[in-house]
């Protein structure tokens, strides 16, 4: 006998509560409780579920096999991937609304020659798809288009058609039948997705989920959602410039430090393949206050600039700013070279910003922002052809980074002359022919150096 009840289901963390509460007990987020209504079957007894017998085996006897991959056209996203799909893996992708998630993936869909692609809309009609599919200027052979949201039919049609990639944009548009619940609630997230992901490893099928996020950048839904799926990627950028970035936050099949860049154009995306030279600005004459840096991510080395500015405080109280870099970590580069070099920084409003509206976290690029800051502070303009890569310590030492042959070899082959590192990196380290490596120990030594 079926029992209906309701309960009342937080849309941010998936908590469920017998009755209506402002806030939610688990998360503390307000009017986040929605209701909903379940139906259980009273009638039903554990010791009537069959037991499927298995042996447990040791680990040593299991056959270590390479995962079957596919390969895409797109360079960057197979990087991003480990080396392409996973057959039978279920990927989420998440990113802000415009920012070319969809395009992403119908370009992908285009350009996989000779595999079947079921791409599922739930949120575009096929003359929009049709209109971006033109725009795109690519073939548009095996690539078959389903506009649905009812999770039953949309398995049936690719039970039918036995597609290698499936593109499911987006799972807040799917409805699983028997729940009462609207679309895009923690209920119908979680179990279109446990239906997607039981096809997908049934049948080997590489299933791709596009995710809203919400309002602070986090993938909307349950949590349990980035748990059930094999690899999560972060589609960001500002719409603002032309470059979108794809991170990948989980992969049980690759690393996690991958980073894949785009140029978003008139004809759809661009894969980067030498993203230094679009990272770095190009002027008629030097200018104060900028700083080349030679960072990694994943196991890619770029050039990235660091602009600063460093004037006199109007206000009073001095500002402090920064784009695409640890507000937490200037001021304590700030307070280093006020200590050990005797800069005051103190009257001073200091702005920094990573151009290209690139985020980078890898500790060696203190070195060019402290660079930057003492060009901007002294307004004397850098030497040309010339490079850093080094980490900062509160004592004012230039640390080792890890891989600095790949940011030598990255610096030399952009056409750099002069790259500023740790003297514990040079030990080693092969001298190049093309490149002049000045290792120095401390901060003191780079302003000597520099002025």
């Amino acid at each position: 006998m079926a029992k209906v009840k309701t309960i009342y289901v937080c849309q941010e963390c998936g908590t469920t509560s017998p009755k209506w509460m402002g806030k939610c007990t688990s998360c503390g987020a307000w009017n986040t409780l929605v209701e909903e209504i379940v139906t259980t079957n009273t009638t039903k007894n554990i010791s009537a579920i069959p037991l499927h017998k298995s042996n447990a085996i040791l680990l040593k006897d299991i056959s270590a096999s390479e995962q079957a991959r596919i390969f895409t056209s797109d360079s960057e996203f197979n990087r991003v991937l480990g080396g392409g799909v996973v057959i039978g893996s279920l990927i989420l992708i998440g990113g802000e609304p415009g920012i070319g998630k969809s395009t992403l993936l119908l370009q992908i869909a285009m350009q996989t020659v000779g595999l079947t692609v079921l791409y599922i809309s739930g949120e575009e009609s096929e003359q929009q798809i049709k209109m971006r599919a033109e725009r795109l200027n690519e073939q548009m052979a095996d690539v078959y288009l389903y506009t649905e949201t009812k999770v039953d039919l949309i398995l049936h049609q690719a039970q039918h058609l036995k597609p290698d990639l499936m593109i499911i944009d987006s799972i807040q548009t799917l409805q699983v039948e028997g729940l009462e619940s609207a679309a895009g609630t923690v209920s119908q997230v979680r179990e279109a997705t446990h239906a997607l992901q039981n096809f997908a490893k049934s049948t080997g099928t590489a299933t791709v989920i596009v995710s809203h996020i919400t309002k602070e950048g986090v993938i909307a839904g349950p949590k349990l959602l980035e748990h059930m799926v094999d690899t999560v990627l972060q589609f960001e950028g500002d719409r603002h410039y032309n470059y979108r970035m794809l991170r990948t936050t989980k992969n049980r099949f690759g690393s996690t430090s991958e980073l894949g860049i785009y140029e978003m154009r008139g004809d759809g995306l661009r894969p980067v393949s030498n993203p230094s030279e679009l990272l770095i600005t190009m002027r008629d004459e030097p200018a104060s206050g900028v700083a080349i840096a030679v960072t990694m991510e994943g196991n890619r080395a770029m050039m990235i600039e660091v602009q600063a500015l460093v004037s006199n405080a109007v206000y009073g109280t001095p500002q402090r700013s920064a784009t695409g870099y640890d507000l937490r970590r200037l001021h304590m580069i700030l307070a280093v070279l006020d200590k050990k070099c005797g800069f005051r920084f103190g009257t001073k409003d200091v702005f920094l910003n990573i151009a290209g509206g690139m985020k980078v976290d890898d500790p060696a690029t203190d070195l060019a922002v402290v660079a930057a800051l003492l060009s901007s502070y002294e307004d004397i303009p850098l030497k040309e052809n010339i490079c850093f890569s080094g980490e900062i310590g509160l004592s004012g030492e230039i640390r080792a980074v890890n891989k600095i042959e790949q940011r030598v070899s990255e610096a030399e082959k952009i056409g750099y002359q002069n790259i500023f590192i740790s003297k514990f990196n040079t030990k080693g380290l092969k001298k190049s022919a093309k490149l002049n490596i000045t290792g120095i120990s401390k901060v003191e030594n780079l302003v000597q150096k520099l002025f």
